[in-house]
């Protein structure tokens, strides 16, 4: 079911794919070659453009008329890999997509700067949308953005945090880039308020959806598959639901036990499979996936509005993606 779906996604977004890979190097190419090679390092290391394909598809739904999705589409892919970059270097992580990161593959002061220069193009395409509606989109997604990774940097370690908390967070750092692509697909198109803020509902939710089941990930799957190290959330100090809501239903030993793992951030194998146990016994895991789907239906019922189409069926095949994918 998942490989059919993935493939069914695959399909229908070939073509779509192909304008967006070449527009990503198109708007690297008049540049300096070390922006270039730091860029692509992180462009072009296996992500999936999920962004830059919910704006080409929106717009697409929306019956955009012209030849320029592509471009523009690439403004989330490069907002993307800015705050990759970033959150690299903030986090000091060994492996991205499987190979080492930027500021290791270079130094820190140059994955910053290769990622400030990503923010200013992908402002420079949303001026040349010439639209006011999309540049104050794009500027308040890359404010949002960084308003969530402040929070999460300043509540590392933070055993006090909440679900609402949490979930305040990954809308910043996640959701909204989600919900601005799907929004700026529809403001290129002309669309009607209503179904700017329908497609902005469905991107919000696909991105709280994909946010839950990524924090999934690190208790679910190996190190090779995951492409980075097992653990490394909480080994940074980031409380993810599935260990917020184990926390609230372990008895006291078992909670103390959690919060020193959490607080000590070197853990053993043994240590971190125990607690892959205890979330597994008190919920932490089946709750998040279960948020996860709910929001996944809140999504497809944001496109409840759009006619029947190619586009809204990909775009809900999308939403169903985004929580069953394994990597």
């Amino acid at each position: 079911m998942k490989a059919e779906l993935k493939q069914r996604i695959i399909s229908a977004v070939t073509d779509d794919l192909g304008l967006v890979e070449a527009a990503l190097a198109d708007n690297l190419n008049p540049h300096f070659a070390l922006v270039r090679q730091v860029a692509g390092h992180i462009l072009f290391a296996g992500g999936k453009r999920l962004r830059p394909l919910l704006m080409v598809l929106a717009a697409r739904l929306c019956g955009y008329p012209g030849d320029c999705t592509a471009k523009y589409a690439v403004i989330f892919e490069y907002l993307h890999a800015a705050t990759l970059l970033h959150d690299d270097v903030v986090d000091g992580g060994e492996l991205r997509r499987g190979i080492p990161p930027a500021h290791r593959q270079w130094d820190p002061p140059t994955a910053v700067l290769a990622g400030d220069f990503l923010l200013a193009r992908a402002l420079s395409l949303a001026a040349q949308t010439g639209l006011p509606a999309v540049i104050e989109a794009i500027a308040a997604i890359t404010e949002q953005m960084s308003q969530g990774e402040i929070e999460q940097l300043a509540r590392k370690g933070d055993l006090t945090l909440t679900e609402a908390e949490y979930l305040e967070v990954i809308r910043c750092k996640t959701a909204v880039l989600f919900q601005g692509a799907c929004r700026v697909g529809g403001l290129i198109s002309a669309a009607t308020g209503e179904q700017v803020e329908a497609l902005g509902a469905y991107g919000l939710h696909v991105g709280l959806a994909f946010q839950m089941a990524d924090d999934l990930l690190d208790y679910t799957t190996d190190s090779a598959a995951l492409g980075k190290r097992v653990g490394a959330d909480l080994r940074e100090g980031k409380l993810t639901l599935p260990v917020i809501y184990s926390l609230q239903q372990s008895d006291a030993d078992e909670r103390q036990w959690i919060m020193q793992m959490i607080q000590s951030r070197e853990f053993t194998v043994p240590q971190f499979e125990r607690l892959i146990d205890l979330l597994q016994k008190h919920g932490g895991i089946g709750y998040t996936r279960r948020c996860a789907a709910a929001h996944v239906l809140r999504a497809k019922e944001a496109m409840k509005g759009f006619p029947e189409c190619d586009e809204r069926a990909v775009l809900e095949d999308i939403a169903d993606y985004a929580l069953v994918r394994k990597a």
